[in-house]
Formats: structure tokens, C-alpha cells, sequence
């Protein structure tokens, strides 16, 4: 019916005139043919085993609908599971191949229900919707495959996300007869809610050989690092209730605890420390005075004040989370959707996403040991430090726990970075809000903590032809006691560096790199035999220096390692008169940037100089030999949002500007061209991303009336 309308509504202009009942003649023997192919095809392509093609959803089945499995009492168990699993010895990567897209491939199998021989079945809910959503969303995505031929990852339509409603032994059995189980090679399975009454494992127990585990409750003892993901414990608040965004910054309370149910013990301790301060704490409990249900639930009280919950948790700026009967807690994905900074009291736990979320960055994790200190700990912390905890906490929300979708991607990219690191995202992909990653004001290092002192510093020299100059730096540089390596870059192709057995005899490893090009970014270079972390970058002709203010400068360097650390100081200026920026090398208390003919830096600056500078900024340095070091000032600020840091008084620096005998008009000259490089680099940038600050970093006793020997660094430099 609806094809023959179909055609003879388009007859007048598809079919040659003919009598009328020729047309509905052919019209219908047509109409007849192409119902008989669809049904042939329907007949052909439909699903005739558990390994069809068809696409994996429940829109089109209904798991009433699914096909009835028995299992027999005999049917085999697979293993208790491998604790020494990795992905080296328990995963076929192999299986997943080579793909242009670098993206694993997933295989979601049928939809079936199992029961016993009795026919009860293996679960007590069957498909929960949380399961439903998450296998909704696999099947959506760019990682999803119907062809079972193709699939690198396989994950059963078996719900095991809570334990309680499981039976143990017969959901392995249904485990270990899917078609291509072998022994849990390459599956996968999600548990939020493992273990159950009275021991309440950290890990799922249901057996399952091989299989890799998304768990929602890991300790250090479970956990197959680098095997199994730990994914967040999701709360159905998060769908059922939106909390706006709040602004960072103080809150009505400093701490919060929201959660029922917990030890005796800790509940005795969190209302000693609310006693002890009084209205910065809160202490809420479930509200005895309520009937039990749904609404229940989404209300705390504190003597008989009813709050709700969980939009009570917005008006703290830190919020207890602790371990209750499991490990991993629903409350934590609370606190964060509601930009509260979780302070994490679960010895051994291992936080969701952990493999590449920084979770220092979010949170306070504090022994249990030490709850009777966490007010003083938190105290401790700045106001600004805390505002950056709160915004990153709200983002980790968003990105990672807000829906079952989010945490079944981030569960399969990380399994996909593993199998193909050389595409895997970074870390500030990872970690990084995109509102900070693009205005750059996060360090690119990811180097929280001060790098570790033993590795010390590389010094590179650059050098052309000034051997007596060079060998004396070498000399006095040698002195310092955090020296690792001295590496001289010889500039120029005419001439041959000296023989070996005319350098300075020094204690630590020298090398010399001849350069191809005479270029100024060759002291930028990314050389292997760089080894460290920090470098000094120094000129041949910075003899002034001391073994202390260089050693002074490489501590402070470990203080701030995604800074450039330097002595001589210069200034950018905005010229009103001009409209456009000039280059200031006077004395002021202000600065923006150190030269780099005396400066410490993270080698990581080295590659982003020579692989990543934006625009032609790399190859004008080189043509016009100059400014180099404004441009590594400009990539360093633009990238980290960072002032640089001046360290040490001394002034007298042999530089460019200083050492002509027409010194007016060379430092006119020299002037002007270092204002050009700072215009030219602005445009490039699109910004001007220099920041100016009025600090200096001296030794605490510089000027203090103290004898000599008490001091680390008395041989430093003064004005």
C-alpha cells in the first residue's frame, strides 16, 4: 500500500504514458518483488547466534525479550583471578592490531538471561539501568564494534555492577560460557559495589580468570596496577539533582561531614574536633525524624535542623569523605559535583581514575591515623591553593563522574592510552580544565613537588671562538656543587675546538657538540646529552659569577621548576607615545624577564623552543642573531602564565648593551632591536604573555650581621 502510493503519486514523472490499468499492473508486480527482497534479506541477516552481527541496544530488545540460558550445575567456574596479571601476561594486544585512528574496538555480546536449572535466575534486578546506560553509551561511541571479528575489548551484557544482587558461583558460570571467554583474556568488567556482608572485599567476588576489572572499591592489596582501572563509585544523585556551578572561594563552612552510617569511632572523633571549633565545622547524620524512602534520603540533619543534601555540601569549602563498610563511596562523586574539596580519610584506597587523574590537585588525602589533625592540616592550606582545589574538583566531576557515560569512555581511554601510548593523552589533557588549558596559566611540567637534589644540573655553554673566556667559565662553573654535567656548544663551523688535552681538568663529565648551523638557537637544543632536569644556560663570557650565587640559583630553581631562574634582570614597557612595546634595561624594582646568558630552566623548554615555538619566532631569532632569550622568556610565560625569577643582587653583567666603545650609540641601536623582537614576538603570541613582578630571591642571612661560616652562601654577589 504504501509503496504502490508511494509511486503512483511520482507516476506522471517516473513512468511513460500508458493505460491506467497497465501502470497499477506493473506498479504492483514491482511492489511485490521488493517486499520479497526485504524479506529475503531480513531471512538471511537476522541474528542466528549469541556472536551476531546485529548492533547491541535495548531499544530494539527488551530484556524480557533476550534469550533464556539454563545453566547446568555442572558447568565449569572459571578461576578465583590472577593477582600478577598485567598487561603484558594476561592481555592480548596483539588482538587489537594497527588502526589509523589508534582507537581500541569494543564488542558489547547479546543480551541474554541466565538461570539456574531451576530457573531462578543468576541476578536479583537482571540489567540495572545504571548498566543499561553504560553499555548504551560504549555501543554509541567511536570505540564500538558489531563485528566480533574486530574486536580488541569484550564486554558482557552480564550485570555485575553491585554484588549484593549477584549470585556468586552462578554468575561465573554464566561468565565462563560466553563464546569467547578464554579464561577472561581481553574482557572486561564494571563493579561498583564488590564484596558483601561481613567481610566486604575490596574486589569483585566472582570469579572470573583473566578478566580486566573496573572496580569501584580497590585497596592496595586488590588492585592490578596497571591492570585493572579504578573507576568512581556512581551516585544516582547526579542524575536526579543539579547543582549549579559555584563560583571558588570561601564558603558558610569550613568542613564538612555528611555521610550516615559511619564507625562509631570516626563519628566520635569528627564531633571532638566540632567541639573543639565550633561553627567551622558541621556534623550532620541522617535524620532520625523522617520516614524512610527517597526523600529521606536527600536530607541531613544536625539537632533536629533538616538540611538538604546534597545542596548542603555546596555551602563548605571541604567536605570528609571516610571509608565506611566499602572502600570507594557514592559520597565522593557528591562532594564533587558540588565544588567542595573532598579530604579523603581511606587508608589504602585507590582514588578513581588514579592511573592519570593528579589527585592532589582535587583533594586532601590524609591518613585515618590523623583525623584528630585534619582541621589543623586544612587550615594550612593557602586561600588561593584552595580556590584552584575547589575549581579542579568541580571539573573532575563534570568530566569524569557525572554520568555513567563519562565513566564507562574514561575507563575504555585509558585502556586504549595503554595499548597505544605513543597516541595516549597527555597529562594536562587528563588533568587540565579547558578554560586553563588555554589561557596557560597551569605549570606544563606537572612537577608538583621540588625535584629530587641528587641528578643536579646540566651547564650549557655557548661558544664560538672566545677559548680563554670559555675555558674560565668552565673553570669557576666547575666549583658548584650541584654541577652534573658541563656540555659546550662550539658554534663555529670554521674552526676546530681545541684538543681534549688542553681543557680544563674538572670533576664532573664534559662534552662539546659541534653545531652544522651557526645559530643562536643551538644553546636551546634538546640534546641527548642532557640528563637532567634542570639546565643552566650560560654564555662564555659570564665570568663574574660564583660558585655560590650558582648553586644559590640552582636551589632556587628546585623551588620553582617551571620558572626561568636567572640573574641579569630586564623590563618590557608600554611606550604610550609610540603605541607600541619597548625593551628596558635600567635599574627598577620591577622585572619580567631574566636573560638567558645566566639562567636555569627545565629542560622540557628546550624541546617546546626547538619543536614548538609558535610562528616563524624560531627562525627570525636565527636570522637576525638576536634574541633568543627573549623568546625563550615569552614561551615560558606564555606557556605557564608565570613571572620569572631573579635571583641575587649583582648588576654588572658583560652584555651587548654595555660594551662598545660607541656605547651611546650601539645601546641606542641595541635598544632598539631588542624592542623590535618584543613587538614581533607579541604579534606572533597574539598576546603579551610577560608578566611583571617586584621580587628577588636572596639567601635568608644575605644581609644579616651573622659570622660567615653560618651562612650557606656567603660568597654572594653584592651591588
Amino acid at each position: 500500500m504504501c509503496a504502490s502510493g508511494k509511486y503512483s503519486s511520482r507516476g506522471p514523472a517516473l513512468i511513460p504514458r500508458m493505460k491506467t490499468k497497465h501502470r497499477i499492473y506493473y506498479i504492483t508486480l514491482f511492489s511485490v518483488v521488493l517486499l520479497g527482497l526485504i524479506a529475503t534479506g531480513m531471512f538471511q541477516f537476522w541474528p542466528h547466534s549469541i556472536e551476531s552481527t546485529a548492533d547491541w541496544t535495548l531499544d530494539k530488545r527488551s530484556v524480557h525479550d533476550a534469550p533464556l540460558i539454563r545453566l547446568p550445575v555442572s558447568s565449569p567456574i572459571p578461576e578465583r583471578g590472577d593477582l600478577s596479571c598485567r598487561m603484558h601476561t594476561c592481555f592480548d594486544v596483539y588482538r587489537c592490531g594497527y588502526n589509523p585512528k589508534n582507537r581500541i574496538k569494543v564488542y558489547i555480546y547479546p543480551l541474554q538471561r541466565f538461570v539456574d536449572e531451576l530457573g531462578v535466575p543468576i541476578s536479583s534486578i537482571g540489567l540495572s539501568r545504571e548498566y543499561n546506560d553504560l553499555l548504551s553509551a560504549i555501543s554509541d561511541s567511536d570505540f564500538y564494534t558489531d563485528d566480533v571479528t574486530r574486536a580488541c575489548l569484550f564486554i558482557p551484557s552480564i550485570d555485575v555492577l553491585n554484588q549484593n544482587s549477584l549470585r556468586v558461583r552462578e554468575t561465573a558460570q554464566a561468565l565462563a560460557m560466553l563464546p569467547r571467554w578464554d579464561k577472561g583474556m581481553n574482557h572486561l568488567l564494571f563493579n561498583m559495589l564488590p564484596g558483601g556482608p561481613p567481610d566486604y572485599n575490596t574486589a569483585l567476588d566472582v570469579p572470573r580468570d583473566r578478566a580486566l576489572l573496573a572496580g569501584g572499591g580497590f585497596s592496595t592489596w586488590t588492585y592490578r596496577q596497571g591492570y585493572d582501572v579504578s573507576i568512581p563509585v556512581y551516585s544516582p544523585l547526579s542524575a536526579d539533582v543539579e547543582l549549579p556551578e559555584r563560583q571558588p572561594g570561601p564558603r558558610h563552612y569550613f568542613i564538612l561531614s555528611s555521610q550516615t552510617a559511619i564507625h562509631r569511632e570516626y563519628r566520635a572523633e569528627l564531633e571532638r574536633l566540632k567541639e573543639e571549633n565550633g561553627e567551622a565545622l558541621l556534623l550532620l547524620d541522617k535524620c532520625s525524624n523522617l520516614s524512610q524512602g527517597a526523600a529521606s534520603a536527600r536530607k541531613r540533619c544536625y539537632k533536629g535542623q533538616v538540611y538538604d543534601y546534597p545542596q548542603i555540601l555546596q555551602e563548605s569549602s571541604f567536605c570528609v569523605v571516610l571509608r565506611g563498610a566499602r572502600l570507594g563511596q557514592a559520597a565522593l562523586s557528591d562532594v564533587l559535583q558540588a565544588g567542595c574539596v573532598p579530604v579523603i580519610l581511606a587508608d589504602s584506597y585507590i582514588l578513581p581514575f588514579s592511573e592519570v587523574l593528579d589527585w592532589k590537585r582535587a583533594s586532601v588525602v590524609i591518613p585515618e591515623e590523623k583525623l584528630s589533625e585534619m582541621y589543623t592540616i586544612l587550615k594550612s592550606i593557602p586561600h588561593r591553593q584552595v580556590e584552584e582545589m575547589q575549581r579542579q574538583a568541580r571539573w573532575f566531576w563534570e568530566a569524569y563522574f557525572s554520568s555513567m557515560k563519562a565513566i564507562g569512555l574514561t575507563t575504555l581511554q585509558i585502556i586504549n592510552d595503554r595499548i597505544y601510548p605513543y597516541a595516549a593523552r597527555t597529562y594536562e589533557q587528563w588533568n587540565n580544565p579547558p578554560v586553563v588549558k588555554w589561557s596557560s596559566v597551569n605549570s606544563p611540567l606537572f612537577l608538583p613537588l621540588i625535584p629530587p637534589r641528587a641528578p643536579g644540573f646540566t651547564a650549557v655553554v655557548l661558544t664560538y671562538d672566545r677559548v680563554e673566556s670559555l675555558f674560565r667559565v668552565i673553570t669557576e662553573i666547575s666549583k658548584v656543587p650541584s654541577l652534573a654535567k658541563l656540555l659546550v656548544v662550539w658554534n663555529n663551523q670554521n674552526k676546530s675546538p681545541p684538543e681534549e688535552s688542553l681543557w680544563p681538568k674538572i670533576g664532573v663529565p664534559l662534552k662539546v657538540v659541534r653545531t652544522k648551523e651557526n645559530k643562536l638557537s643551538n644553546r636551546f637544543f634538546p640534546y641527548d646529552e642532557i640528563e637532567t632536569e634542570a639546565v643552566l644556560a650560560i654564555d662564555d663570557d659570564i665570568i663574574m659569577l660564583t660558585s655560590d650565587e650558582l648553586q644559590f640559583g640552582y636551589e632556587v630553581w628546585r623551588e620553582f621548576p617551571d620558572r626561568l631562574v636567572g640573574y641579569p634582570g630586564r623590563l618590557h614597557l608600554w611606550d604610550h607615545e609610540m603605541g607600541k612595546w619597548k625593551y628596558e634595561s635600567e635599574w627598577t624594582n620591577e622585572v619580567s624577564m631574566v636573560l638567558t646568558g645566566a639562567a636555569f630552566y627545565h629542560k622540557y623548554f628546550n624541546y617546546l623552543y626547538t619543536y614548538k615555538m609558535p610562528g616563524d619566532i624560531k627562525n627570525w631569532v636565527d636570522a637576525h642573531m638576536n634574541c633568543e632569550d627573549i623568546a625563550m622568556n615569552f614561551l615560558v610565560a606564555n606557556i605557564t602564565g608565570k613571572a620569572p625569577i631573579k635571583v641575587t643582587p649583582r648588576k654588572k653583567f658583560k652584555c651587548p648593551e654595555c660594551t662598545a666603545i660607541d656605547g651611546l650609540s650601539l645601546d641606542q641601536t641595541h635598544m632598539v632591536e631588542r624592542s623590535e623582537c618584543i613587538n614581533k614576538f607579541a604579534s606572533v603570541f597574539g598576546t603579551m604573555p610577560l608578566k611583571v613582578v617586584e621580587h628577588r630571591a636572596d639567601p635568608v642571612l644575605y644581609k644579616d650581621d651573622f659570622p660567615e661560616k653560618l651562612k650557606s652562601f656567603p660568597n654572594i654577589g653584592s651591588l
